[in-house]
């Protein structure tokens, strides 16, 4: 028998703006033994629900179990788990002030980004692009010995 290959996926759902709704629906991950990657939540405007992007890790069966007992709760309106999905990633980096801002400021332009905020002896960039080029930016960046790194959740539509 082959073994299930676990492979990131990524989960879009439309809830009832309520309390406890996360709870219950992070608990069926948990409730599996599967750990959330990502985890956004954020209220839709014009409306009393809210969407939460969910990304993992895990095999294509047991995400359907999940994606199915997702549809059973009360408060969920829509699950989504699809192939094609746009997803996109933020990024905040606080850097020393050096010489080397220019450099800085042309690394963020490259991953559709730029300085945010600049202090005394703190600039602070955003950079906002699909998850794996976030996770290249931020690889680029450590030659410039960032202070601080704080990632956002990945948010996705679906096509």
């Amino acid at each position: 028998m082959a073994k299930a290959t676990n492979e990131r996926r990524v989960v879009s759902v439309v809830v009832m703006n309520e309390s406890s709704v996360l709870a219950r629906v992070t608990a069926l991950f948990a409730g599996r033994g599967y750990n959330i990657e990502s985890l956004t939540v954020a209220p839709i405007p014009g409306s009393d629900m809210s969407h939460i992007t969910i990304a993992t890790n895990g095999s294509t069966k047991v995400i359907e179990q999940i994606t199915k007992q997702l549809h059973k709760l009360i408060p969920v309106y829509k699950v989504i788990e699809h192939e094609e999905m746009v997803e996109k990633e933020m990024v905040l980096v606080k850097f020393p002030i050096a010489e080397n801002l220019s450099d800085i400021s042309v690394l963020c332009a490259a991953y559709n980004g730029g300085v945010v905020n600049v202090g005394k002896e703190m600039i602070i960039t955003m950079v906002a692009d699909e998850p794996m080029r976030i996770k290249h930016f931020i690889e680029a960046a450590q030659r410039y010995n960032p202070c601080e790194i704080v990632r956002g959740g990945v948010v996705a539509i679906e096509r």
